[in-house]
């Protein structure tokens, strides 16, 4: 089964843009799975679990 994403617009400022872009970069990711891994991170931090990728109940 293909992992189904959701598409979403995102406003982020020109300086935060471009730090993700140079993490991306230096850890070999595209920009969008650079801020998936951040969001991932930020959720893990506050205690909200989710799937982890690549797992079947990861329909993000």
């Amino acid at each position: 089964m293909a992992r189904v994403r959701k598409p979403f617009l995102m406003r982020a400022s020109a300086g935060v843009m471009t730090a993700v872009e140079r993490l991306a970069a230096a850890e070999l990711r595209s920009v969008n799975a650079q801020v998936e891994i951040l969001l991932r991170e930020a959720l893990a931090r506050r205690g909200i679990s989710t799937p982890s990728p690549g797992d079947p109940d990861d329909q993000a």
